[in-house]
């Protein structure tokens, strides 16, 4: 396998997040020859730890002699990450994030790395606040690379789920909620943890009372602290929901729709039913935004999103390359 990476090896692709690393050796038609990725992310490094650790993953990738491309997108371009590529305010067209990317040192002469900016917003009117997002830019852009000039909203549901109003590949602004961080405190740290269990909305009728909650929560936001300490009273008092494990899980579907719900419910003026909401990310967390949309009427559709990472890396590249040629 190595040898033929080394064969046709163009680039690396890079994802480095706050808590992992992904990189992909990539061959000149995109194609992906091979994978690696560690559990070394932004919060384990300090700057001078970077190289090393991105050797220890792609240095058998590497040919003897010239230099490889690496482009990378995430917190390693973070203010406490490798080197800070300054966020890029918007509006920002997607196919120009590679006029943000910076090259941080590095002593190894094969490697020629450039990490790409993340986006930042002004709080300037009642629709836009303050916010920030580095890496999901990079989705956006392969978005648009795989639809030139798309125009709609799309969703990175996630910890910290992104919102993301896009008009012919520009972004306009964003939202974030931290929708998935408040499900785990409530789930892990809050009186509901003795409540609940991890549910999979496939378990029976999981999928139900899930879409419920989601109704609940997005048309009626001013009861959602009611509604949670009403999952813990259900769980003592409620002799009509299952028992054991079975109830646990029920109960914990409806913390998730509820925390979803709350979501939603600040995009109501939003929503179009005429008009599919974009979801990238994991099949998991995209199937249950797809479900909560559903519950509100309105349809979805979903990219993945390792395939949207790379093509939007992959558009960085191919920019790169056409600039330098010119």
């Amino acid at each position: 396998m190595n040898g033929e990476v080394h064969a046709r090896l163009a680039w690396v692709a890079v994802d480095w997040g706050s808590s992992h690393l992904r990189t992909w050796a990539m061959d000149a038609r995109g194609e992906v020859l091979a994978r690696a990725g560690s559990g070394i992310g932004m919060l384990a490094l300090s700057p001078e730890h970077y190289e090393p650790a991105l050797l220890e993953a792609i240095g058998d990738w590497l040919p003897v002699s010239g230099h490889v491309p690496v482009w990378i997108c995430g917190m390693a371009g973070a203010r406490q990450g490798w080197r800070e590529a300054a966020y890029l305010p918007v509006p920002t067209r997607l196919d120009q994030l590679t006029r943000g990317a910076v090259a941080p040192t590095v002593r190894d002469p094969r490697l020629h790395v450039r990490l790409l900016p993340g986006l930042c917003q002004h709080a300037d009117d009642a629709a836009r606040g303050f916010d920030v997002m580095r890496g999901e830019e990079t989705q956006l852009a392969g978005l648009v690379a795989l639809e030139p000039d798309f125009t709609g909203l799309v969703c990175l549901p996630g910890t910290h789920a992104k919102w993301v109003w896009l008009e012919a590949g520009t972004v306009m602004r964003f939202a974030t909620s931290l929708t998935g961080e408040l499900y785990a405190l409530l789930a892990s740290q809050s009186v509901l943890k003795h409540s609940v269990s991890a549910a999979r909305l496939d378990e029976p009728g999981c999928s139900e009372a899930f879409a419920t909650a989601v109704h609940e929560a997005a048309t009626d936001p001013g009861r959602f602290s009611q509604r949670l300490f009403a999952l813990r009273a259900a769980d003592l008092l409620d002799d009509s929901l299952p028992h054991g494990q079975a109830r646990r899980l029920h109960l914990d579907a409806r913390l998730s729709g509820l925390v979803i719900g709350l979501e939603l419910s600040v995009l109501a003026d939003e929503l179009r039913h005429d008009a599919p909401v974009t979801l990238i990310g994991s099949t998991e967390l995209c199937s249950r935004y797809a479900l909560a949309l559903e519950a509100l009427g309105c349809s979805s559709r979903r990219f993945d999103g390792e395939a949207t990472v790379l093509a939007g890396l992959g558009l960085a590249e191919a920019n790169s390359r056409h600039r330098a040629r010119d």
